[in-house]
C-alpha cells in the first residue's frame, strides 16, 4: 500500500474524479479527508464506498474560495488524524459556464479566477505548515485547456488553469527545500458529469475519435496517476504538469 498511514486532504473529493481519487488513496492506505461544497449526499456515498473498501475517511463541507472555510477544513483534518497532512490533492475547480469575451462580465471572470486559481493558493497556504519535516506531496488539477486555450467560451477557464500550471512550477521551487513535491495533472476528455453538462455529445464523440486511443478517459485512470504522484514512487518528480488525454495533445 503506497500511502500507508498518510493523511490526504482531497478538495472536491466527493464526486466524479474527486470521488475516485478519494477512494484510490484510501485503498492505498491513506486516511482521507473528503471536502465537498454543497452535496452532502455525494460526500456520504463516497465515505460509504471508502469504508466498505476497508478505508478510513471523514468528510468536511467548505467553500475553497473562502479563507475561513479552508482553515476550518485543515483544522478538522488535523484534529481527526493526529496533526499532520502528508498529501493535498486539490481537485476543486470548474468551467461553470461558457461565455465569449464580448458577453463576459467582470463578476464571471473574477469568479472563475477564484474557483480555479485563488482556491489553489488558499489550500496550499494552509497545507504547507502542516506537512511533516520528512516531506509531502501536493497535486493540483490543471486542464488540457491550459495547453491549447480551450473551446469557444472557455477563455476564463483556460486562463485560470494556465495560472495553476505556472503556480505548480513556482511552488515546486519554493517548497522543494522543505521536501514537498508539487505537481499537477492536466486531464483531457474524461468521462465525468463536467462533460455531461458542458460538452455536446457530438463534440465528445469527435474528440474521442481523434485521440490515438480512440476513447474518452475514465476518472479511475486519473486517480491512478494521482496515487502515483502522491507516493514515494514519484520521489524525484516535482514541478510537472502531467497530461492525461489519450495522446490527443502533446505538451
Amino acid at each position: 500500500m503506497k500511502l500507508q498511514n498518510k493523511v490526504a486532504v482531497v478538495t472536491g473529493g466527493a464526486r466524479d474524479i474527486g470521488r475516485q481519487v478519494s477512494l484510490k488513496l484510501a485503498k492505498e492506505g491513506a486516511k482521507v479527508v473528503v471536502n465537498y461544497f454543497d452535496n452532502e449526499a455525494d460526500a456520504d456515498e463516497t465515505l460509504k464506498m471508502i469504508k466498505d473498501a476497508g478505508g478510513e475517511a471523514i468528510s468536511v463541507q467548505g467553500d475553497m474560495t473562502k479563507a475561513d472555510d479552508v482553515k476550518r477544513l485543515f483544522q478538522k483534518a488535523t484534529f481527526a488524524f493526529s496533526g499532520n497532512v502528508d498529501v493535498l490533492v486539490h481537485v476543486v475547480g470548474g468551467l461553470v459556464a461558457r461565455h465569449l469575451i464580448t458577453e463576459m462580465d467582470e463578476e464571471f471572470w473574477d469568479f472563475l479566477m477564484a474557483v480555479n486559481a485563488k482556491s489553489t493558493f488558499l489550500t496550499t497556504r494552509e497545507a504547507v505548515p502542516l506537512m511533516p519535516e520528512s516531506g509531502g506531496s501536493i497535486i493540483y488539477f490543471s486542464s488540457q485547456a491550459a495547453r491549447d486555450g480551450g473551446g469557444p467560451g472557455a477563455s476564463a477557464y483556460a486562463a485560470s488553469k494556465g495560472a495553476v500550471m505556472t503556480f505548480t512550477r513556482s511552488m515546486a521551487k519554493e517548497l522543494g527545500p522543505k521536501k514537498i513535491r508539487v505537481n499537477a495533472v492536466a486531464p483531457g476528455m474524461i468521462a465525468t458529469s463536467f462533460h455531461d453538462r458542458f460538452t455536446k455529445d457530438e463534440v465528445r464523440e469527435r474528440v474521442a475519435a481523434g485521440t490515438p486511443l480512440k476513447r474518452e478517459g475514465e476518472a479511475g485512470e486519473v486517480a491512478d496517476l494521482i496515487a502515483y504522484l502522491a507516493s514515494d514512487e514519484a520521489s524525484f518528480l516535482t514541478g510537472l504538469n502531467v497530461d492525461i488525454n489519450g495522446g490527443l495533445y502533446f505538451s
